[in-house]
């Protein structure tokens, strides 16, 4: 007989059960904990089986570089999290960034893109798609006329962060979504600072949502991982054959630590978005910090975008120290609890530089239009007290 715990429709749970639940794939052991297949090839009973996975006639694992148990399971957990008919895991965030633009161009085509990206995301999109004959645009994220002036009848896709590293610029998703379809576009989100846990891309219109499942996802500084979200139409058509065939593949071990990790999820981002408002406030009152930038407050100005498009002001905080790069550098050398790394969406809190770290590689007048100054900061704040960082920070400031 079955219980009903094993016959409940997963579609029916509540996303933190679902990240407890969902997409398992237990063996004849019926161990409680996902099981970890760290194999490369599986065995086929005859040939004719062999030649109809193949062919995709019957329905069965490969090889590990097309699909894996604890990578499929995670994809399908991450998929009923989402409300994604379909997900791909990748090795990296990056990967996956590469893989869902990559897949959807070829030469000729036109993308559209917004100049406040990670570094390396508009490595992708500046360098690396025109050298394959895919020209790009890029716009100013939160101006809507700016998107519009930019599609051409050859836009194929566009490209978005929100909020945005790191001065966490919030863009109106469904917005964007109605400007891109209208041209016959499609639209790619880097949802990758909110989490799944505070946005949902696909609900606003996006097609298709990307993570570094590095960050929130594992949230413990572990691993590397990526993971791309969208139709199944989207997915076939645009994604699977491309990962297949480039082979950047998310090893069973990764996925494995990420389904444990999927179970947390949702209390780390609450605890941390709580603890990062706390710190919003008080750095907004201190007198060595000119400016914060933090999308749950009212003086952010996509403050009502925010409340429109995200359950809660998310993790990190960006701020602007007096002074210059001097007193930014002085401020974080001064730190005994915050570390100093460019990672974010961590158990534990890390602060970076921006202008000499992820976004070093832009012009100083590129870096300036994106109001990425000598003195900002971006603080990922993690699980500890907040008191404790509160009075870490107050102490470097001081």
């Amino acid at each position: 007989m079955v219980s009903p715990r094993k016959s409940r429709d997963p579609q029916t749970l509540r996303p933190a059960t679902r990240l407890v639940h969902g997409a398992s794939l237990r063996s004849q052991f019926e161990e409680t904990s996902e099981a970890l297949f760290l194999t490369q090839g599986y065995l086929y009973d005859t040939m004719e089986i062999a030649e109809a996975r193949f062919k995709g006639s019957e329905p069965g694992f490969i090889y590990s570089r097309f699909s894996n148990p604890t990578v499929t399971m995670f994809e399908k957990r991450m998929a009923l999290l989402e409300g994604a008919e379909a997900a791909r895991a990748t090795a990296s965030g990056m990967a996956a960034v590469t893989a869902a633009l990559m897949g959807q161009v070829r030469a000729g085509d036109h993308v559209v893109a917004a100049k406040a990206c990670f570094g390396s995301c508009l490595y992708v999109v500046e360098d690396l798609l025109p050298r394959f004959g895919v020209s790009s645009t890029l716009v100013e994220g939160a101006d809507l006329d700016d998107w519009r002036a930019a599609m051409r009848p050859n836009t194929k896709t566009a490209f978005l962060e929100s909020p945005t590293n790191p001065t966490l610029e919030v863009i109106d998703i469904a917005g964007v979504a109605e400007i891109v379809h209208k041209a016959g576009a499609t639209l790619v989100v880097d949802n990758v600072f909110a989490s799944p846990m505070l946005q949902r891309p696909l609900q606003l219109g996006a097609d298709c949502v990307v993570y570094s499942a590095t960050k929130h996802i594992d949230g413990q500084g572990r691993t590397l991982g990526g993971v791309i979200l969208a139709s199944e139409a989207f997915i076939s058509g645009h994604i699977h054959n491309f990962l297949r065939q480039t082979g950047p593949s998310l090893s069973p071990f990764n996925a494995w630590v990420m389904l444990k990790s999927l179970e947390t999820l949702p209390v780390r981002v609450a605890a941390q978005s709580r603890s990062a408002e706390r710190i919003a406030e008080y750095l907004s009152q201190h007198p060595r910090v000119s400016r914060v930038f933090y999308p749950g407050r009212p003086d952010h100005p996509q403050y009502e975008v925010a409340r429109r498009q995200m359950l809660g002001g998310g993790t990190l905080v960006a701020f602007e120290v007096a002074g210059g790069k001097a007193a930014a550098f002085k401020f974080a050398n001064a730190l005994s609890i915050i570390g100093i790394s460019n990672n974010l969406g961590d158990a534990k809190s890390l602060i970076t530089h921006p202008e000499t770290t992820t976004h070093q590689r832009l012009t100083p007048d590129r870096r300036a239009a994106l109001g990425i100054g000598p003195g900002l900061l971006r603080l990922s704040v993690g699980l500890e007290d907040v008191e404790d960082l509160v009075e870490d920070l107050g102490r470097a400031l001081g």
